[in-house]
Order: structure tokens, then sequence, then C-alpha cells
């Protein structure tokens, strides 16, 4: 396991806010260089600026939808023109929408599916030949959602099991190109999801209620640090997550 990230470059998906904006600030303070991806470029070049002033660290702001192929390969073309290379790269971007399957929108399907599985796959594939000559870390933001039964959500749930069958798949097929594969668990995060259905994590539970975005950017960057080794998977629930069941 590495001490720090001085001189690597690390590539985080959905960085404008939640976990994605707490990883960036912990990847940064080990020493990364840090590549912010998402759809609001307003916001990332607030994270940005407050990353070079708090860490010292070098950033760039790529304005992407990983949903759209083509933008995921030229964030990563861009990346390796400014920087030389790519060792971490955090596929944290996602998103839940509606619920009950009978009265889910075919639109609400898509957004779902679209972002979660193909935005996924995209910075993925994307990342595979980078990640080969670095030897780096490839890191997913699973859910407890696509470990156990989420009846109230199953298209959702369905997502994150996809996520997490493809992140151990792929897993096995490049373990021998020396690239770290790792699955980071969360059960419910004080973060904006939810909000396009109403209200978001953020609002619903209150400070110390259920697990802070920094709990997870935590456990993202001790993937991020290993080097001979892979985390395969951190699970990171709230300690009542069992209680009464």
């Amino acid at each position: 396991m590495r001490d720090n990230l001085t001189d690597r470059v690390a590539l985080v998906t959905g960085a404008s806010a939640g976990i994605g904006e707490a990883t960036a600030h912990a990847l940064a303070d080990a020493g990364a260089n840090v590549v912010l991806l998402a759809r609001r470029e307003d916001r990332l070049l607030r994270i940005a600026e407050a990353l070079e002033s708090d860490h010292g660290v070098e950033t760039l702001v790529i304005p992407t939808d990983v949903r759209d192929e083509d933008a995921v390969e030229a964030a990563f073309d861009q990346t390796v023109d400014e920087f030389g290379r790519v060792d971490v790269v955090v596929n944290n971007a996602g998103l839940g929408r509606g619920s009950d399957v009978e009265s889910m929108t075919t639109t609400e399907y898509r957004q779902m599916m679209d972002t979660n599985v193909d935005g996924v796959f995209f910075i993925s594939r994307a990342a595979l030949p980078h990640l080969r000559e670095t030897a780096g870390n490839l890191i997913f933001v699973g859910s407890f959602a696509g470990q156990y039964p989420r009846p109230f959500n199953p298209v959702y749930a369905a997502s994150k099991w996809w996520v997490r069958g493809f992140a151990h798949s792929l897993e096995g097929q490049v373990g021998d190109a020396d690239i770290g594969i790792t699955v980071v668990n969360p059960s419910e995060v004080r973060t904006e999801f939810g909000s396009e259905d109403g209200e978001s994590f953020e609002v619903r539970f209150e400070a110390g209620e259920v697990t802070e975005p920094e709990e997870i950017a935590n456990a993202i960057r001790f993937a991020a640090l290993q080097d001979d080794s892979t985390v395969s998977e951190l699970d990171l629930y709230r300690r009542d997550k069992f209680t009464g069941w």
C-alpha cells in the first residue's frame, strides 16, 4: 500500500457534489492531481478552486455526461494530454429514479439505466488502456441495493447489481494486467440522492443519522492507495442498518 498519491492522477465522475466531491478532496489530500467529471461546470470549477487552494494539487475540469461515449473518450484524451497519465478512476456517477415498476415511465427507466449501466461501462472501457500503463486502480461506487433485494426500487437495485457483477467479472479479466478493481458499497448517504423525485437524502436525514459522503470518500482513498494488492469489495453500512431485520 502506498503512503500517498503524489504525482498521480485521479479521475472522478459525478464529481460535482456528494460522494464525488468528497472523494475529490480525499484523493487530493493524499496528493493526487484530480480530474473532475460531471455535467455542472460551475460547480466543478468551484470544487477545483477549493482543491487547489486546500491541497496544493493541480486539477482539470471536464464537463461530461457519462452517457455520451464520445464525450467520455474525449475526457480521457484530454486528461492524458494534460497530465500524461491516469492512475485512479472512480466510477461514481449514478442516478436513482422512481420506485414502483408498474408506474415507472420508460423515460425514468432509460435515464437510470443509461447512467448506472451504460455510463459505468463507457468510463471503464475508456479507463482500462490507461490503467494498464500505470498499474492503476478502477473503483466503482456500488450500493447496499446491489447486494440485497430492494422491493421499493427494484430497477435501481438491478442497476447496482449489474455494477457489482460487471466490476467483479472485470476484476477477473484484467487482474493479470496489474489493474486493481474495487467495489465500495454504501448504505444511505447524506447526499443529493433522491432529489429528482422529491426530497433528497441530505434533506431527509439530519447530520449523524446516516453515512456522510466523507466516510465513503475515505474508503475510496484506501482502495486507491493499494499498490500490489487490490481491495475487492468494501461495505460501509450505518451501524443500525440491520436492526430489526
